[in-house]
Order: structure tokens, then sequence, then C-alpha cells
């Protein structure tokens, strides 16, 4: 019989044969090929961190965190501001305290900063320089957070081209010393440039306390995108809002307003008075009065300084006007209406009628836009930036401000299509309309409504004397929305009373106020201008909350 098994050397089931010695001598080579290799980066990596850390930082005096300022020393260097730099600077020394807006590295030997002074800007530019700059101190420099607040010293140097980046456009500042003096801890909500984007047109202007608002995102001009930084989102962080060039120049132009109608009104003989905040009663509405706790019982939030202005004329002041805050309990959440917000208010006796008073209110709104329009062009063109809007447009020469009664703005609202019984007042929506109206005919934003209906206003109002159905009052608008309500005041007790009662409103519940008037008052009147209004509506900012530094409305008390 044959031997069936297979030589050994033959077997089905051997494994292939394994690599050749050549093969293995080979691979051997190459690995120990790479190891000398890591090895030799390893050692190259580690002398080069050894001669970085033997290498004498020169510069060790001109950089680093400022100790804690409390107040240990005084040198009285002066400080520079950004806003006065210009070519006309060109090789002066200066110190400047600012923020890092943004920087940006080149290599380890340069460093560019955008340092930021309120609305202003100009660019830093750190650069090695034996003995002066070390590395160290760029590296160092590179690695600052932006909106760190620094010391910056340097020479102001012309720019070889204009720096877009910067509102100083022309110089830049070669920085030989730099300090910390506070620092960033944490993560920034958003950044400052975010903040600063131009908003479209109309953007968040009913309602800005969205809870689930969407993230939205902008494509800019470049087709870069970017998260727009929603109204709620600047007003839980209004801290790091508040810093941008926009918001700024917002409330330096808030701070004019302020200004310019205490100027107007000094020069016109009134005296500026202070009256209670605190009040005894629910005086005008007492459905949107805030109740606070007074020791063992209640007092109210004055609704505005109304009756302490009357009692002021009546006690021979004449003339007085008021800037403090008003408080209104009203749950309105819309684009125009804060709980507390601060009211212009003014009072004047009359000689023979009241429109004495309304060509005063309008001689001051037009002192304040000239002056805003005049004084302010700088920060006007910042805001517009970020919210493109039309100048602000009012008549001018002879003819004066245009005026209309209520009759003839109801009339033209009927001209447009707007059925007549449904205007027995007009609401917010009519005079969005209405201002459009006047907008198209006469190319205005500025116009005054007189003789409103006596059914539309508060109890102490002068009714017309040949129409008691109408009453001697005015309101002013701007773009289309109310900004002033003002009228000629009763100064007749009796007649107060009995007004008074048609509105439902005990005389005996305010006998200090009727009491003023029974000892004698001359015929007088006023009226009432919330600031953030017009801040609002000159600058076209769409909604109120961005007119007020910490605005409270119904869904918010911080920060």
């Amino acid at each position: 019989m044959a031997d069936t098994n297979p030589p050994a050397d033959q077997g089905a089931g051997d494994a292939p044969a394994g690599p050749s010695k050549n093969e293995l001598k080979k691979r051997a080579k190459q690995l120990e090929k790479e190891q000398k290799a890591a090895e030799k980066a390893a050692k190259q990596k580690e002398l080069a961190a050894q001669r970085e850390a033997a290498e004498v930082d020169y510069a060790t005096e001109f950089y680093g965190k400022q100790p804690l300022n409390q107040s240990q020393t005084r040198t009285n260097r002066p400080r520079t501001q950004i806003a006065s730099l210009s070519a006309a600077n060109d090789g002066e020394q200066v110190l400047v305290r600012a923020r890092i807006h943004t920087s940006r590295a080149q290599g380890n030997k340069m460093v560019f900063l955008n340092l930021r002074q309120r609305t202003d800007s100009v660019q830093a530019l750190m650069l090695v320089a034996p003995e002066k700059v070390s590395k160290q101190m760029v590296k160092w420099a590179a690695g600052l957070a932006d909106e760190s607040i620094v010391l910056v010293e340097g020479t102001v140097t012309k720019a070889p081209e204009p720096i877009k980046s910067a509102s100083i456009s022309d110089v830049e500042i070669r920085v030989s010393r730099l300090y910390l003096v506070a620092g960033i801890e944490g993560r920034l909500p958003f950044t400052v440039d975010d903040a600063n984007r131009p908003e479209p047109e109309g953007a968040e202007n009913d309602n800005a306390e969205t809870e689930n608002a969407e993230e939205i995102i902008d494509t800019d001009e470049d087709g870069v995108q970017h998260k727009r930084v929603l109204l709620k989102t600047r007003l839980d962080n209004r801290i790091i809002d508040l810093r941008t060039q926009t918001n700024q120049a917002i409330f330096k132009m808030q701070a004019a307003i302020g200004e310019l109608f205490r100027e107007y009104l000094h020069s016109h003989g009134f005296m500026e008075i202070h009256s209670p905040k605190l009040q005894g009663a629910a005086t005008e509405s007492g459905a949107s009065v805030f109740k606070v706790s007074y020791f063992k019982g209640s007092a109210f939030l004055a609704q505005s300084p109304q009756l302490a202005k009357q009692m002021a004329i009546a006690a021979d002041f004449e003339r007085v006007y008021e800037i403090g805050p008003v408080f209104r309990a009203e749950n309105s959440n819309t684009h125009r209406h804060l709980t507390e917000f601060m009211g212009l208010d003014l009072e004047m006796a009359i000689e023979e009628h009241y429109h004495e008073v309304m060509e005063m209110l309008d001689g001051l709104f037009i002192s304040i836009f000239k002056g805003l329009r005049q004084k302010y062009a700088k920060e006007i063109e910042v805001i517009r930036k970020q919210f493109p809007a039309t100048e602000f447009k009012w008549r001018e020469g002879p003819e004066g401000t245009f005026r209309m009664t209520f009759k003839e703005a109801v009339d033209h609202l009927v001209e447009d299509g707007v059925p007549r019984e449904k205007l027995d007042d007009i609401d917010t929506e009519n005079e969005k309309r209405l201002g459009r109206i006047i907008k198209a005919k006469y190319d205005i934003d500025y116009y005054i409504i007189d003789k409103f209906p006596m059914a539309l206003r508060p109890f102490y109002t002068m009714p017309d004397p040949e129409d008691p159905t109408l009453s001697n009052s005015y309101d002013f608008f701007m773009r289309g929305e109310e900004i002033l309500s003002g009228a000629q005041r009763i100064h007749d007790a009796a007649f107060l009373a009995e007004k008074m009662r048609e509105k439902g409103v005990e005389p005996e519940s305010m006998k200090d106020y009727i009491n003023a008037f029974r000892m004698g008052c001359p015929p007088h009147g006023g009226g009432g201008i919330g600031l953030e209004r017009v801040l609002m509506l000159f600058l076209k900012l769409y909604n109120i909350r961005r007119a007020s530094l910490f605005p409270r409305d119904p869904k918010r008390l911080e920060p």
C-alpha cells in the first residue's frame, strides 16, 4: 500500500513563509534611524527651551500686571485721551489708559493692539527692539484678553496709510511700556464688536424680553456670518453692552438733552425744583401707581411731579422745572413703555393764553434739536453706523412748527382711510399712521396737536371756553409718536373740585392740593416729557430700552 502522508515540508496546513533576514535587517535599521531622529528632535527642543529660558528678559520693568491700586502713590503724570490724537502729535510720548478692543500677533516679534476709550480707538504696535521690547514682552502682550484695561506708554507715529480698524486712522502708538490694570475673569457673553454691528431696521422693536428668542445669524457686507446680539442678551449683560461705541454715544446724547433742557429754561427764567417721589395718596390714576410699604402704613411712588409743580406756582415760583424719575405701574410690554423713566417737566404762570406755554415748549424742543444737531454730529454719525436713520427734520423758518387741532388730525386719518367712528381717540397705531401722513405731505418728523377732547384728559385740565367738550391741551410728536403731553391747568379751587368729582376723584382725598388753589393761584400750564422716548425717536433706536441705562419694565428689575 502506498504511503499517503505528505512529506513534512509540503504539509497543506503550513503557515506562509516569514520575512527574510534581509527584510528584518532593513526594518531594524529604519526603526533605529527613526528613534535617533526623535531623540535628536527632542534634544534640539530641550536645547531651544534651555536657550529661551537662559535668554535674559531685558524688558521685565516695562511690562506686567500692576499691583492692586490702593492709591499707594501719585505721580501726577498727565494722561492722553485717544480722541485728542492726530498726525499733529507725531513723535510725542504719550501715556494712555484704555481697553484692549482686539489684538493680533504676527509671529513672536510683533503684536497689534486696538485700544479703545468710549467712542474712540487707536492702533498700537509693539515690536521687539534690543534693550527695550523683548520677545517675552510681546508674547505676554499677545496673551492679554480682549476688554482688559491696560496702561500704555509709547510714541505717536504717523500711519503710512489710513488704519481702517480704528476711529483715529492717521496715527498709531509704538508701544514701549505696557501694564495690565484690570484683567478679565471668565468668558465674555459676546464681543463688543458683535454688539456694535448694524441692526436691521425695526429689529426687536416690539418686545425686549422674549425669553425663548431664537439665535439669529446675520451676514455682513463682506459675506461673513455673525451671531446677532439680541436685545434681551444685551440687557442681561448690560455692562458689556454699554461699552460699545454706539452706547457710549447714545448716553452722551442722553446727558446732552438734559443739559440743553436746563440751559434753555434757565435762559427763560425757570428755576429747578425737586419734588418728593413718595406720596401719601394715589393721585392721578390709582390703577397705574406703585404702592410701597411705609413704616406702619403705605405710600405711593409719584407718577409725575404734576401736583408739586402746580403747588409751586401757587407759591409764586412763577416758572419751574424738574428732571427726575417717574413711576408708572402699567403692564405695558411695548417698544416705548417703561415702568420707571426720567421725566423732564415744567410749569409756568401764564399772562393771557395757554399758547404761551405751548410756544415755550416748542421753543425748548427746537433748541434741543438744534443743539444735538450742531454739537453732537460726531456721536450721531457713530450711532447711525449701527442704527441707520434719516435725519430728524422739523419745519424751520417764519412758518414755525407745524400745528393742527385734534379734529384736523382726525380729518387727515379719515382722508387716509381710517373710519371716523374709530377715532374718538388716536391710538398708537393711528399715531404712527398720522406720522407717516405728515412726513409724506410735509417732510417733517416733529409737530403739535392742539385741542384734545376733554374726555381724554386728566381732571386738572382746563376746558375750552367755547366748547366744553374740548380742552386747552396739546401733545407733541416725534416720528409719529407722542413725546409730550401738556395743558393749561385749572387754578380755581371750586371749579377743580367739580371736575375731580366728574372724573371720580374725591376732592377730600387731595385736600392739600385743593387748598393750594384756595390760597390764590395764577393761571398756569405746563407739560411732561419722557427723556428716553425723545432720545429713542430722535435717533430712531426702535426700542426705548436702548435709550435707558438700566431699563425697568414689567419683566425687568435687574441689572
